[in-house]
């Protein structure tokens, strides 16, 4: 059974990471949502609600491709991560050039510590590349319409915490 590693804080899940994650199944048998507990970004949703929120999102992805989908909060280093749930690679998606420097770096660091583990970029869609959770957040704090980002879920929860 091949295991693969999709990590974030997914603060809140949106269409991009959907998308991410129904490719991703195509690559592997088993996906591995990792929910990066990182305390320095301060995110909206606990811990809790980001993973309660990733569970019924996934749920139908889950039952159309028949990859196992299942979500694991994390706070160790990612590589430590990747072997505790033993995904043999770590799955990243990406928007713009932007992103791929940043995770070019992180790569060379993970094949430091574990050449084993191997990572694959998925580029976003085309109508997800903008896509950005905290881009999403602002939108919905100012009044936008955030309903091409995000499923009706989502949208009901950011509503909830912004009132």
């Amino acid at each position: 059974m091949r295991t693969g590693l999709y990590p974030g804080t997914f603060d809140p899940i949106t269409l991009g990471h959907a998308d991410i994650i129904r490719r991703a199944c195509s690559l592997v048998d088993r996906l591995v949502i990792g929910v990066a507990i990182n305390r320095d970004k301060g995110p909206l949703f606990t811990l809790e609600e980001r993973v309660a929120m990733i569970e019924v999102e996934c749920a139908a992805l889950e039952r159309q491709t028949g990859c196992e989908i299942v979500v694991h909060p994390f706070e160790n280093l990612l590589i430590h991560c990747a072997r505790d749930v033993g995904a043999g690679v770590i799955l990243r998606g990406l928007r713009a050039v932007a992103d791929f420097e940043y995770e070019y770096q992180m790569v060379g660091m993970n094949r430091a510590m574990d050449d084993s583990i191997e990572t694959v970029f998925l580029m976003a869609e085309a109508q997800h590349q903008a896509i950005a959770s905290k881009l999403v957040k602002e939108i919905a704090r100012l009044g936008g319409d955030i309903s091409g980002f995000v499923t009706p879920a989502v949208q009901a929860h950011l509503a909830d915490k912004f009132g």
